[in-house]
């Protein structure tokens, strides 16, 4: 009877420890899931403060506000206060809604200089706010670049053959050293009844720091087709795809199926 009481007490001990593995298991996925989503704070924009204006008269200005962000779409180096930059100049354009960061504010005068990493080059190519992720592209950041257009294939008899448009990616990981001001471009459409729409779209001239091969590939793909910018963190996860053509997103207009 004594033996029996002893073994249903380790039996009970040991239900025990496995319920508590279990819970401190299950909490530990949930800990792990929700780490990401977690709101912290920081410094925004909440109205345009152009190159050269400094922290003082911007803040002076109501330019500035705390907003809560989820911890996973917070950019890299965003401040929580002017602390740090409160002697300082904006060195490029910051837009209403972008996460401040140390690196858009210099000492009075350096807004006209660029700071190139030693062993890069320095090349611009102008965007227009989509292609730039509506102005959340700062110095500083990092991101994937991707090429679209409509390829010839140039034969050795002299012909070309036309190739189906495509987008893929060009470069993986290119780091934005300046943002220069924002113009409009004027940009006509042609309807199917031949009615012609033009509307003004915002471009901006944004800086990359590449090597030789880089810039080749940039300048050619900027030259013959269209640029995008996608803003990227140190867990973005880039591949080097074949591409998307019109056969892989309309696969039924091919003879494919869904």
């Amino acid at each position: 009877m004594a033996r029996r009481s002893i073994l249903l007490c380790v039996a009970f001990v040991i239900a025990a420890l496995g319920t508590a593995m279990v819970i401190l298991y299950v909490q530990g996925i949930e800990a792990r899931a929700t780490e990401g989503q977690a709101l912290v704070e920081v410094l925004t924009a909440t109205d345009v403060i152009k190159g050269g204006e400094s922290v003082a008269d911007a803040q002076a200005a109501g330019k500035f506000e705390m907003t809560d962000v989820v911890r996973e779409d917070m950019v890299e180096g965003a401040l929580s206060s002017t602390s740090s930059i409160d002697d300082q100049v904006a060195i490029g354009t910051i837009y209403p809604g972008q996460q401040v960061i140390g690196q858009q504010f210099g000492r009075p005068g350096s807004q006209e200089t660029l700071t190139i990493p030693a062993d890069k080059l320095a090349i611009s190519v102008e965007l227009t706010d989509p292609a730039r992720v509506a102005g959340f592209v700062n110095p500083g950041s990092q991101v994937a670049i991707f090429a679209s257009g409509d390829p010839e294939l140039y034969k050795a008899d002299g012909t070309t053959q036309k190739l189906s448009p495509v987008t893929r990616l060009l470069l993986p990981d290119v780091e934005v050293i300046g943002v220069g001001d924002t113009s409009m471009s004027a940009k006509t459409t042609t309807s199917d009844d031949g009615e012609k729409t033009t509307e003004q779209i915002p471009r901006t001239i944004l800086t990359v720091a590449v090597n030789q091969e880089q810039a080749e590939r940039i300048i050619y793909a900027s030259r013959n087709g269209d640029l995008s910018f996608a803003l990227r963190t140190a867990q973005s996860k880039v591949g080097d795809n074949p591409g998307v053509t019109a056969s892989d997103i309309m696969p039924e207009a091919f003879g494919g199926r869904r």
